[in-house]
């Protein structure tokens, strides 16, 4: 789907600037990897153009959602730390609010929906949150919004300023190795994530064209953009960290800003991809990682042909055996 362009209102909406990406990095410099990229020769020829990885399916807990979080923690004052946190998650972020609220000594509890993988739930607990679970995504954000009254503080997962400056860090990271960039591709669940990167990157190399991607069964900001407001969806997608329920005003505006297309990929070739990332470059990815590469194959033949080509593999967060299980019942032999 190709994107509007934006409105005056939405234009507004988009309160993240450069000067905040810049003061994340500073903030978080030393408390996050810096994730390499490197050229890989194998995907190049995939795709017919050079293109580059950006390994952040490396990062402390799996994801890129620790930048987010340590920016958000890091700027909350002392008294706040000291109330605690709350969350609602099953995914990267439950894992990330873990991770660095143990790492920092913060009582934290994560709201899950009750369908969260055990894997998630297991990793969350052993990083040292509480958590309690919910019968769905809705109660989660209500129980929320009680702990908030009692004084905790809710840790957006992803329509917060401060997180969303987090996970820019990763665009300025990628532009200093790979300042000639000319066609990136990052995956989108609420947004969050695609609004940091494509907003750093767009601020430091406006020519660069930034591509969102959702699968087909966790459509969240390509519903937003069709309706032109969040919409609430119901995920049956495999890369369950895709599924939020909602984009907010604030990423869908990002995503009217900054992106050229989302492209929608669908999940058997999505895992089949990851299977042939772990085979060839010897990368492990979760489906919302992989799903940039089934994109950028769609999309390569058009662009061109001394373009560089950037994925972004966000997450490494699954399960062996659910890997075994979709390879099994998704990829033909």
């Amino acid at each position: 789907m190709h994107r509007n362009r934006p409105t005056e209102n939405h234009m507004t909406a988009f309160d993240v600037t450069l000067a905040d990406i810049e003061a994340a990095r500073a903030r978080i410099a030393g408390k996050v990897r810096r994730t390499p990229t490197f050229d890989s020769l194998d995907v190049s020829a995939c795709l017919g153009r050079r293109t580059v990885l950006k390994l952040e399916s490396l990062q402390m807990a799996g994801s890129f959602k620790v930048r987010g979080v340590f920016n958000k923690v890091m700027t909350m004052s002392d008294a706040e730390r000291e109330r605690g946190l709350v969350t609602v998650s099953g995914g990267n972020h439950a894992i990330a609010v873990a991770n660095v609220a143990g790492t920092l000594g913060i009582d934290a509890l994560v709201l899950m929906p009750k369908v969260t993988p055990q894997f998630n739930v297991d990793l969350t607990l052993k990083l040292g949150a509480r958590v309690e679970l919910c019968d769905d995504a809705a109660e989660a954000f209500a129980k929320a919004e009680a702990y908030q009254t009692e004084g905790k503080v809710f840790v957006h997962p992803y329509d917060d300023p401060a997180i969303i400056a987090g996970h820019g860090t990763l665009g300025l990271e990628l532009l200093d190795d790979v300042p000639d960039l000319t066609h990136v591709f990052v995956s989108i669940g609420g947004g969050g994530f695609m609004a940091g990167v494509a907003a750093a990157l767009k601020a430091k190399l406006p020519s660069v064209a930034v591509y969102g991607v959702e699968t087909v069964g966790a459509p969240t900001m390509t519903e937003a953009l069709k309706a032109d407001q969040p919409v609430t969806i119901r995920a049956t997608s495999v890369a369950r960290t895709l599924g939020a329920p909602f984009a907010t005003p604030r990423t869908l505006s990002a995503a009217k800003l900054f992106l050229e297309e989302i492209v929608l990929v669908e999940d058997p070739p999505m895992i089949a991809d990851l299977n042939w990332l772990l085979q060839t470059e010897k990368v492990l990815t979760e489906p919302a990682a992989a799903c940039v590469l089934t994109a950028a194959q769609r999309i390569a033949p058009s662009l061109p042909e001394d373009s560089v080509v950037g994925l972004v593999l966000c997450g490494s967060n699954v399960s062996l055996n659910d890997l075994d299980m979709w390879r099994r019942e998704l990829v033909k032999a």
